[in-house]
């Protein structure tokens, strides 16, 4: 008898009473139940339909709070108007069109007067106050002759260059473009430091519209041949005397050379010193100049007051004012990066709701107190002047100099950071016994005196600068507004990014052989 060659069936696990396979266990209902239901993930709707309601916040609230669980406020949302006095400038229907669904009922002085002349393809030298749209006095011209062309962007370069001083700048342009071009099929991209050069390489690995960028980051990517402005025939420069302030001037004409010569260029400020018209001269052709304001003249609708007090007093005279409205948005601005962070942890221990932007911080933490700030969730957001310059936060009620600025433009940009769009704003000055020349150099530009709130002139004495206002010294230090050396508040490099071998903002000592080799030993010096 032979045996059976066939196997034996394998031996099954044992299984203890009620278990199922691996492969087809199921969970009842009672066992969802012995646990005290089924976990669900904020804003997951029931059986019925219906969003779970928690017992911690009374409902769904998911959606209306962001991540520390504060309340964010009510986004307004923006009704069509009938923007046909557009029309009238020269843009085309579909322009009119979004101009009408943004809100935009009627041009600014600025807009009426400049962008008939960036339609005809003149070069234009526009001088305007904060706040009076140039952004889109230049942003709109620029997409109607890049919609005309039907030119497509050949693999890293860009058919219109816009170049800022800021990160925070350039955020907010793109930002604007990017709403004035949601119907089109144009792409705009920004270059900013602070951020992944390489996804900003990708970026522009196809192509692109419009490049919205600051000078440093720009000289960055075309060093690595990650860019090219072959392609540019348009160029515009936004806050042009920032530019010159921050010493840029060098970078400027390294990227002048890599644009074609013919070319439409606009220039945009709300300053216009003698540097900025030799820049004209040189590299617009034949400009249209187009002037809405005197230069130097803050928004009308901005009330100016000045307390007379000394250092010790300022903090305590902040927190006075900002307790009087519970309800205002107020930008406090400081002379220097450690000022300004300190101002901002005294205003938290006092029980503000404060955030600080500065040059110190990364780009990440700068973004996120902007937003912060816009959204409602902080009222009070300390500033050194990097934010001086074309931030357009609505709503924002009180400006607050804590430092009057060592270069008297910044004051005119600092308190244009209210009233704008037409809005009413009020800005504080706090002057000390050693900033009374500072406060006759505002006056001056202003071509009037500030009202005075507080306090007697006659009373200040002089005095040194305080740990909350103290001057940066040694490599840092201050500069003056007409030379090509350093910030007024130690700001290094302005835009957090490098601007390129030798260019201004270095971080090399003053002094050393650059030329030295490594491991060289240094020249003994003549007697």
């Amino acid at each position: 008898m032979t045996k059976d060659t066939q196997s034996k069936p394998a031996r099954p696990a044992p299984q203890r009473e009620g278990d199922q396979p691996h492969f087809a266990k199921k969970k009842d209902a009672g066992f969802h139940a012995r646990r005290g239901g089924k976990k669900k993930r904020p804003g997951q709707a029931d059986a019925n339909g219906a969003p779970r309601q928690s017992a911690q916040n009374g409902g769904d609230q998911f959606q209306s709070r962001d991540y520390r669980g504060l309340e964010r406020a009510p986004q307004p949302k923006i009704d069509p108007v009938d923007a046909s006095a557009f029309a009238a400038l020269g843009l085309s229907a579909s322009a009119v069109t979004t101009l009408g669904a943004l809100g935009f009922a009627t041009p600014t002085p600025i807009q009426s007067q400049a962008i008939p002349h960036a339609l005809s393809g003149r070069d234009v030298m526009g001088l305007a106050q904060t706040g009076t749209g140039k952004t889109a006095a230049f942003g709109l011209p620029l997409i109607e002759h890049l919609m005309k062309t039907h030119e497509m962007a050949m693999p890293k370069a860009a058919r219109a260059l816009i170049l800022a001083p800021t990160r925070e700048l350039v955020n907010q342009i793109s930002d604007m473009l990017r709403l004035f071009v949601k119907r089109t099929p144009l792409k705009v991209v920004t270059a900013v430091g602070g951020l992944s050069i390489n996804a900003q390489t990708q970026a522009l690995f196809r192509g692109v519209d419009i490049l919205v960028a600051t000078p440093g980051r720009l000289l960055d990517l075309l060093d690595r041949r990650a860019a090219r402005l072959d392609q540019a025939h348009f160029l515009v420069l936004d806050e042009a005397d920032q530019m010159l302030d921050m010493g840029f001037i060098v970078p400027l004409k390294k990227i002048v050379k890599h644009l074609p010569k013919e070319r439409q260029t606009m220039l945009f400020s709300a300053t216009m010193p003698k540097e900025i018209e030799e820049l004209s001269k040189a590299y617009l052709h034949n400009p249209v100049r187009v002037e809405t304001a005197p230069a130097g003249r803050p928004a009308d609708k901005v009330a100016q007051f000045v307390h007379f007090m000394d250092r010790k007093s300022k903090p305590a005279k902040l927190q006075a004012l900002l307790a009087e409205d519970a309800e205002s948005r107020s930008m406090v601005f400081s002379r220097t990066k450690h000022g300004a962070e300190k101002l901002m942890k005294v205003l938290v221990e006092a029980g503000f709701k404060a955030a600080s932007i500065h040059g110190n911080k990364s780009q990440n933490q700068r973004d996120r107190a902007i937003a912060d700030f816009r959204a409602g969730l902080t009222r009070v957001l300390v500033a050194t002047d990097v934010a001086a310059r074309g931030i357009d936060i609505p709503g924002v009620t009180h400006v607050y100099n804590f430092d009057l600025p060592e270069v008297a433009e910044n004051y005119v940009h600092r308190i244009g950071r209210t009233a704008r769009a037409g809005a009413d704003g009020i800005a504080h000055a706090f002057c000390a016994g050693d900033e009374k020349g500072l406060l006759k150099a505002i006056e001056r530009l202003t071509g009037k005196p500030l009202t005075v709130g507080s306090g007697d002139i006659k009373a200040l004495k002089y005095e040194e600068g305080s740990e909350l206002s103290a001057k940066p010294s040694g490599f840092g230090g201050h500069r003056d507004a007409t030379k090509n050396t350093r910030r007024q508040d130690g700001f290094v490099k302005p835009d957090g990014e490098g601007a390129g071998r030798g260019a201004p903002g270095g971080f090399r000592k003053p002094g050393a052989n650059r030329n030295r080799r490594p491991g060289a030993r240094p020249k003994p010096q003549a007697a």
